[in-house]
């Protein structure tokens, strides 16, 4: 067996799922393993207690004429369900085709151990690492990372770093070395318009009391106008312009079109005119709706109006624009426009900011280096579409910026069944790890 898959196998086996309040245990065990299992390879770790779940940290022994780098990663996971759409079972990693099947084999177990084998191999042949490094493991990223901010804040001195480095992104393809030097930020709400106060006969009602779920379909209509562009007020007010050289570069990296539609299973491409469907899933801002619904979901016909009807958005943001001022304005846009004889209610959701560096810095560089060494040929310098709302803390808290170097493919299935992570990505990442401390040294 490839080295260090015994290791990645025990942890993906814990279902540390952070969202299940009846995980908890798991949770709690798959940090405890982390724990040990950094110990073990010479970097002393403890727990660290959070209103939630526990920070693993652990560290080497610090010189003063070394850089400082902080590894960060997640050991939370997203749920397994649907449970009968996973070929084999979703806690019990398997090898099918040279690829990983478990959940949270990508997203984050997969490139979290890549790096700790890679800290393991570096320490066994040395004795020691060309940085002074921090390991900082959490375990409630799957739902925003609500107590890490905080832990950052108290933990500020002893963090206190040149650099973060992280691998929970994706590459634009097989064997292709990806630098990812901005993510979209997020913004949540739910919408839930509420009508009479029991289900309605339709017959007896019907014409006579305004319908939550024809109301919630058509206040979910007025986010958009036909071609995709958001009609909420203020919006896109604080968007940058895409810079001329990202756009150059981002076609270079060739037609994506017919890779996300047979990545999606989608029959055609939608979204703002103007711009490649790159540029949009990268550095444009969308809201989505993430589910609608109201009244009888069952087998046949129930002839009823529903009581309530509800509304689940998300915001991807971009620079500049921030979560709670898109709240607020996505929020009045509801209000505006929510239709007569029901009443709305609005909840805010988790949120986080984007986030953007220099790739061109010595930072940036270096970790270009280090996936040259990794991958060879041409590296492709990316943002990417998803929010890792630490990222912006890291900035804020630590003033650091933040090196994200992807392990992920585009058909990884992360937070679907089938979930999976290919061996040869694994590898390359124990040797990334070692590329990317020896540049940063």
């Amino acid at each position: 067996m490839t080295p260090g898959l015994e290791d990645l196998f025990t942890l993906l086996r814990f279902p540390s799922v952070s969202t299940d309040s009846t995980r908890r245990d798991d949770v709690r065990a798959c940090a405890q393993w982390l724990q040990q299992k950094l110990t073990a390879i010479g970097l002393p770790a403890a727990l660290h207690e959070t209103p939630g779940h526990p920070v693993v940290l652990a560290r080497n022994t610090h010189r003063p004429d070394r850089r400082t780098v902080l590894l960060y990663g997640h050991y939370d996971v997203q749920p397994a369900e649907p449970l009968n759409e996973w070929r084999t079972p979703a806690f019990e990693p398997t090898i099918r085709d040279g690829r990983i099947y478990c959940r949270g084999a990508t997203d984050n177990k997969g490139q979290l151990m890549a790096h700790v084998r890679g800290l393991q191999t570096t320490l066994e042949k040395d004795g020691d690492l060309p940085v002074n490094l921090i390991v900082l493991f959490e375990g409630e990223e799957e739902i925003g990372s609500p107590n890490l901010e905080p832990f950052l804040q108290a933990h500020k001195e002893e963090l206190r770093c040149d650099v973060v480095a992280i691998s929970d992104t994706g590459m634009v393809g097989p064997g292709v070395g990806t630098f990812t030097y901005g993510l979209r930020g997020i913004a949540c709400l739910e919408a839930k318009i509420h009508g009479p106060s029991i289900d309605l006969h339709s017959g007896i009602f019907g014409g006579a009391i305004a319908n939550p779920a024809l109301a919630i379909a058509r206040l979910a209509a007025t986010l958009h106008d036909a071609e995709g562009r958001i009609l909420v007020p203020g919006f896109y007010d604080a968007v940058k312009p895409l810079e001329d050289w990202e756009r150059k570069a981002w076609a270079e990296l060739g037609d994506r079109d017919v890779e996300t539609l047979e990545l999606t299973g989608s029959p055609a491409l939608f979204g703002e005119p103007g711009y490649t469907s790159t540029e949009r899933c990268w550095a444009r801002p969308t809201i989505e709706v993430n589910g609608i619904g109201g009244g009888y979901q069952g087998e046949g016909s129930k002839t009823v109006i529903p009581r309530e009807a509800m509304l689940k958005l998300s915001c991807r943001l971009v620079p500049d624009q921030t979560p709670n001022a898109i709240q607020d304005l996505v929020a009045a846009h509801l209000e505006k426009n929510c239709p007569p004889g029901v009443r709305l209610e609005i909840k805010r959701g988790h949120s986080g900011n984007a986030y953007v560096m220099d790739p061109h810095s010595d930072l940036g560089k270096a970790a270009q280096n280090a996936l040259t060494r990794t991958f060879g040929g041409k590296i492709a310098l990316i943002r990417e579409g998803g929010s890792i709302p630490i990222v912006h803390a890291f900035k804020t808290v630590l003033g650091v910026d933040t090196l994200l170097l992807g392990l992920a493919l585009g058909d990884c299935q992360a937070h679907a069944p089938n979930e999976n992570f290919p061996i040869d990505n694994f590898i390359a990442g124990v040797q990334l790890n070692q590329y990317l401390l020896e540049e940063l040294a």
